[in-house]
C-alpha cells in the first residue's frame, strides 16, 4: 500500500485551480497550500501559484489540477478536503478540515492541531 494522500480535491476545486493557471502570466504547474502563523485564531491557510515541487513536498492531483502541499503544513492538513465556494458574501478555497479546533468569527484563520498519526494508521488497519 503507497502512502495516503494528505489532502483531497473536491472536482469543483481542481476546475477553479485550472481556471487560475489558465488565467496566470506566470509558468505555474498547479497551488501550493501552506499554513503560517497569524489571524485572530492563530493560523492561516496560504495559497499560492507554483511553478514546480518542491523538495519533499506532496502532490496531490485530481483532473489534471495539482496542488502542492509544503512538508511543514502536512501534519496539520492530513485527511483535509480542499473545495472551492461562491456564494454571495465571498468567493475562494475552502478548506474542510479535521484537525481544525475552532475558528475565528471571519472564517479567515483557524486553530489547528496535528493529526494523530497512530490514530490514522489503526483506523486504516481497521
Amino acid at each position: 500500500m503507497g502512502r495516503f494522500a494528505v489532502m483531497s480535491l473536491t472536482s469543483t476545486a481542481a476546475e477553479r485551480i485550472k481556471s487560475i493557471l489558465a488565467a496566470s502570466d506566470a509558468a505555474a504547474h498547479g497551488i501550493r497550500v501552506g499554513i503560517k502563523k497569524g489571524g485572530c485564531a492563530g493560523m492561516e491557510y496560504t495559497v499560492d501559484l507554483a511553478d514546480q515541487p518542491g523538495q519533499n513536498e506532496d502532490v496531490i492531483e485530481r483532473d489534471g489540477a495539482k496542488v502542492f502541499v509544503a512538508p511543514e503544513a502536512v501534519l496539520f492538513l492530513l485527511g483535509t478536503e480542499m473545495d472551492y465556494e461562491e456564494t454571495v458574501l465571498r468567493s475562494g478555497f475552502v478548506f474542510r478540515n479535521p484537525n481544525q479546533t475552532s475558528a475565528c468569527g471571519c472564517g479567515e484563520s483557524v486553530e489547528l492541531k496535528q493529526a494523530d498519526l497512530a490514530a490514522m494508521a489503526a483506523a486504516q488497519q481497521a
